[in-house]
């Protein structure tokens, strides 16, 4: 089957024929329509990801119809429509993924293929709503970004939430996700061209935090979020911790820039702060966040399609940190 391979690390994926193997049972073969680029796939490339197993077919996100069943109890799911939940083996505890867990793409061949085997379990039926390119975009950062502001935020319609970063696909689902729930929602972001591109999607306020004192022009314009959701952490971790609601809750599901950096302790503990981590996603955290998706026929956002044969550019536009929405390839 044609696939996207990392041979090596620090090089272009080539575009090459590898072997399925056998269909296991309890298992299906899904021909996909549409995968989807991670951040996570431009750092495997890099090696700035733990166990790394070469060479390998990228791509956590995808979206197809199923051809092949291993076994007679799964023959319903034939020539279905689907999604494919990219955590596997969570575990059973809600709480948090199981030593087991893994995600598809890493150490599992992925979804930069035409066709791939996957678990009969991590299918779901593609909401209807969504185009191909839509559907293929939602499972990861969808699963993310509802764990962070329902499961692990707790989000209440009514309340001020702050986005920060906005433009990745799941700081977009999350503001998109609190809207439909009728939250207030804040953004951030260096770019004002993304700020917009925000407003458009529902967010009442917007600020550059590259400006001096942007915390201090939304306090006093847009008010004290309740819930904070963030990826960055580093140096502007402080600025959240000032600007949070007495109560509220900050929510980190990555830190891209690095550790957090003079933390406050007393505003931490005077404020009663919850700082909550978060990633991915459980089984349920996946079905609740695509009930919510088709009870608001809610539609990632696309920021541009490429072809299977350019994942390499398509990785290149990922690297610019640029985009605004989601990165995908079309088979």
């Amino acid at each position: 089957m044609p696939g996207l391979l990392l041979n090596a690390l620090k090089t272009p994926l080539e575009l090459s024929d590898y072997d399925l193997g056998e269909l296991k049972p309890e298992y299906a073969k899904v021909a996909l329509k549409a995968a989807a680029l991670n951040h996570r796939d431009y750092w495997i490339t890099q090696g700035l990801y733990p166990g790394i197993e070469l060479p390998k077919v990228l791509g956590s996100d995808g979206a197809g119809v199923v051809v092949q069943v291993g076994q007679t109890e799964d023959e319903s799911w034939l020539d279905q429509e689907v999604i494919i939940n990219p955590g596997w083996d969570w575990g059973t505890n809600e709480a948090a993924q199981s030593a087991e867990f893994t995600i598809l793409g890493m150490p599992h061949n992925g979804t930069f293929s035409t066709h791939i085997h996957v678990p009969v379990e991590t299918l779901r039926a593609k909401p209807k709503h969504l185009s191909w390119e839509e559907a293929a975009a939602l499972p990861l950062a969808g699963v993310t970004a509802f764990r962070a502001t329902m499961s692990q935020g707790q989000l209440r319609p009514g309340e001020k939430v702050l986005v920060s970063g906005i433009g990745g696909g799941v700081a977009t689902l999350a503001l998109q996700f609190a809207v439909a729930v009728g939250a207030e929602v804040a953004v951030t972001s260096s770019s004002a061209a993304k700020l917009a591109r925000a407003k458009e999607l529902g967010a009442s306020a917007e600020f550059n935090y590259r400006e001096e004192g942007w915390q201090q022009k939304a306090a006093e314009s847009f008010g004290a979020p309740n819930l904070i959701i963030d990826s960055a952490a580093g140096k502007g971790y402080a600025n959240l911790v000032e600007l949070a609601a007495p109560g509220g809750r900050i929510v980190n599901y990555g830190a891209t820039t690095g550790p957090a950096e003079k933390l406050d302790m007393f505003k931490l503990f005077w404020k009663q702060l919850k700082l909550i981590g978060s990633t991915m996603g459980s089984p349920a955290d996946f079905r609740g966040m695509l009930n919510l998706v088709e009870k608001h026929e809610i539609r990632p956002v696309i920021d541009q399609v490429f072809s299977l044969a350019q994942g390499n550019e398509a990785l290149a536009r990922m690297e610019q940190g640029e985009q605004f929405g989601k990165i995908v390839l079309r088979m």
